[in-house]
Parts: C-alpha cells; sequence; structure tokens
C-alpha cells in the first residue's frame, strides 16, 4: 500500500461519514414539511416491514403538509398507525383514500433541543473524521517502521491526512450551522 492509497482510502471514508451525517440532519425535522421525513418511518406489508414510500406515494399538499396516498386499499389504516407510532410527534388523518400529515411548529423549547441534536450528531461525525486521521497516520507510521518510505514520505502523508481531515471537518461545521439556522428559522 502506499501513501496515495492511504490518503485516497481516508478520503472515501470521511466522504461516507460527511453522507452519513447529511442523510442523519436530513431526518431532524425543521417546522417546514419535506416527504423525506417519512423515510423511516416503516409499515407491515403483508408480514414484511418496509418504508412507507414502498407502499405509497407520498408527497407536499403545501408548507406543513404532506399527503400520503396508498397504493392499496387496505393500507391506508396501517399507514397511518406506522406514522402516529413514529417518533416523529405527527399526527396523521385519513380523507377517503388519502392521508394528511400536517406539521405541527415547533416550539422555542423543541428548537433548542434540536439543536443540541444537530451538535451532538455533527461532533459524532467529527469523532469519526478524527479517528480515520489517526488510522492513517498509524498505518504511514508502521510503513516508516517497515522501511517501505522515507521520514520525508511519513512527514509528507501527515501532512497531507491533516489538511484532509480540516478540509472534512470544516464541511462537517457547515453542515451543522446550515442546519442549526434552519431549524431556528421561525
Amino acid at each position: 500500500m502506499s501513501i496515495a492509497d492511504i490518503k485516497k482510502n481516508a478520503e472515501a471514508k470521511m466522504a461516507k461519514s460527511v453522507e452519513s451525517l447529511k442523510n442523519d440532519l436530513h431526518k431532524i425535522r425543521t417546522g417546514r414539511a419535506h416527504p423525506g421525513i417519512l423515510d423511516q418511518v416503516s409499515v407491515d406489508y403483508y408480514g414484511a416491514m418496509v418504508p412507507i414510500s414502498q407502499v405509497a406515494n407520498v408527497t407536499l399538499l403545501d408548507a406543513r403538509t404532506i399527503s400520503v396516498q396508498p397504493w392499496e386499499k387496505g393500507m391506508g389504516a396501517k399507514i397511518e398507525k406506522a406514522i402516529r407510532e413514529s417518533d416523529l410527534g405527527l399526527n396523521p388523518s385519513s380523507q377517503g383514500d388519502l392521508i394528511r400529515v400536517p406539521m405541527p411548529p415547533l416550539t422555542e423549547e423543541r428548537r433548542r433541543d434540536l439543536t443540541k441534536v444537530v451538535r451532538n450528531a455533527g461532533e459524532d461525525a467529527k469523532i469519526a473524521v478524527r479517528n480515520l486521521r489517526r488510522d492513517a497516520n498509524e498505518h504511514a507510521k508502521k510503513m516508516l517502521k517497515d522501511k517501505e518510505i522515507g521520514e520525508d514520505d511519513e512527514r509528507r502523508s501527515l501532512d497531507e491526512v491533516q489538511k484532509l481531515t480540516d478540509r472534512v471537518i470544516s464541511e462537517i461545521d457547515k453542515l451543522i450551522s446550515g442546519k442549526e439556522a434552519e431549524i431556528l428559522a421561525v
């Protein structure tokens, strides 16, 4: 394994950490409705737990209301129950075949709690990135010890991995501050 491989491997893993953070932040709800909020809710479909998006059409009616249109007649009650029992704090209502999911406005206290959740998710992502940096640096030091590379190459590798880490951490900080601003916007 070369220094370029170490850097490329660390960069790929750090990108996965950032993508994971983006997915986690996407699930944290703000005052506005978006169909992706129901992605984590699963419903019983003939004995198998599947996401709502696989058994119904999920769209927006307006800025604060999600509509769920089941593809089969019997699924309406199951979908409504799954949304109500999820930890999202939503209360769906049926209108014939259509299920309306209004998004309740967030209270100031709930907004502060959500910003804490966002910060914790961001800190977890930063910890993952720092662990990846440590692993890459240990690998380079091991290569130096095994005399596969010289001291200059090892130093250059450590510097490149540190620059990569700094860039990824700043990207994580931007994601966190953007999500906090989105949550605190009334």
